[in-house]
């Protein structure tokens, strides 16, 4: 019977149903409305963080001659090592994030993808003003709260602002340059700690950088009275892009458009990996798959062969990979959110979250004249919220806003990555 028990425990500590327990109790948390506002896919955002905290004080107990130590590790009666918490598990969130990103924009990507290039007008400029104007406040904030905060390191910093604007290129890059800073410290003989205080940082910005994005889109259409459906229609009419049919006759090689959404990704990683010289800069996977989606969606064959995806496709892949991306990056960010943890660091975050995200609202509304929807779409763009996005497509009752998310999301990711690297480096 202890074996049996063992074994279930064991079973029920696998990372598999971590994962998809997490996923299973995330939307019933996210389905809970009150006042009309829900959390939605964020809520298994939520529950991932919390069994990321839960994780480090996991009691220890019993069964048999198998026991859990500390939370830490389950000793089989084989002395097999199994582990809540080890590298390659951590490893494993961090695929499970990989893939739920590229699942994701590639999505995104397909979706805009047709109407992208054929719709650049003024308001593209806009976005692109946007997406650059966003990042440079939260870079700014994140600076003078070094100035303000003696005690706050450069470094904790880039892991807050990149947290509070939930950029994991952001947050690589970061780490990048304090690595290297880290290991010129080693060989000098001195002790450095850089790259452990973004780790720190980011998971302690990261919980409020996604609720309160998400929250933001949902509250805002609400305090202003938005007729939503009116919204809607009027967005969609002053949108609305001829795409012309293929002159030729296509063949499909799936069913299902399987071909092309691979064949997106695996171009995006190939466009993400390409480095510019003299400052090390990618567009990383999440950068390059979205323009992979684009380059696919747009043109939407190659030769005779169909690359175009039906709407239901796409629909469900952007949903599974924010599922995933929501797993992969919130139990890792849940474990290092006690790491470090400081009120004050929280409340920082907080303001590198709202500041970017309010002034951009302000700036698109009476600078640019964008639309509530292009509006918010930009903001979710700006701030490289992918959970916002999906929110925000599920209020607008339109996936017609990832678009605006499109157009402002790389300039975002191009400024968010050179501003960690330069704050690390220059204060």
């Amino acid at each position: 019977m202890t074996a049996y028990l063992a074994g279930v425990c064991s079973s029920a500590l696998s990372f598999i149903f971590i994962v998809f327990a997490i996923s299973t109790v995330g939307y019933l948390v996210g389905g809970i409305k009150i006042k009309g506002i829900e959390l939605g896919t964020a809520g298994v955002l939520l529950v991932a963080l919390i069994w990321g905290v839960f994780v480090n004080f996991i009691p220890s107990f019993h069964i048999g001659s198998s026991q859990i130590v500390d939370g830490v590790k389950v000793w089989a009666e084989d002395a097999k090592e199994i582990t809540l918490w080890s590298p390659k598990i951590k490893a494993n969130f961090g695929i499970v994030s990989s893939i739920g990103t590229a699942l994701f924009v590639t999505a995104v990507g397909l979706i805009a993808g047709p109407k992208f290039f054929r719709s650049f007008n003024k308001s593209t400029l806009a976005y692109i003003v946007l997406g650059i104007i966003i990042i440079a406040i939260g870079a700014v904030t994140a600076i003078l709260f070094t100035v303000f905060d003696k005690n706050m390191s450069s470094s904790m910093a880039v892991g807050l602002l990149t947290g509070g604007l939930t950029s994991t290129p952001g947050f690589s890059a970061g780490k990048e340059v304090a690595m290297a800073l880290d290991e010129a410290a080693k060989a000098a003989g001195e002790i450095s700690n850089l790259e452990a205080d973004v780790t720190a940082g980011y998971g302690i910005a990261y919980t409020f950088g996604v609720l309160g994005v998400v929250l933001f889109v949902q509250i805002v259409p609400k305090i202003l009275k938005i007729d939503m459906a009116k919204e809607r229609e009027n967005f969609q009419a002053a949108n609305q892009v001829v795409i012309p049919e293929p002159k030729k006759a296509l063949s499909a090689i799936d069913p299902f458009g399987f071909f092309a959404f691979t064949l997106a990704i695996a171009l995006g990683c190939l466009i993400g990996s390409i480095k510019i010289p003299g400052i090390n800069f990618s567009l990383g996977n999440s950068g390059g798959c979205l323009i992979g989606g684009l380059i696919v969606g747009h043109f939407a064959h190659i030769g005779n062969i169909d690359c175009r995806i039906k709407k239901e496709t796409l629909n469900f892949m952007r949903e599974l990979g924010l599922v995933l991306f929501l797993i992969g990056a919130g139990v890792p960010g849940g474990v290092n959110f006690i790491d470090k943890f400081r009120w004050t660091y929280f409340i920082y975050g907080a303001i590198m979250t709202l500041v970017p995200m309010i002034v951009g609202y302000i700036i698109a509304r009476y600078v640019f004249k964008l639309s509530i929807l292009n509006n918010l779409g930009a903001i979710t763009g700006g701030m490289t919220s992918t959970p916002a996005l999906g929110t925000l497509i599920a209020t607008a009752g339109t996936d017609e806003v990832s678009a605006a998310y499109a157009a402002t999301y790389p300039f975002a990711l191009v400024s968010i990555v050179l501003a960690a690297k330069i704050i690390i480096m220059l204060f």
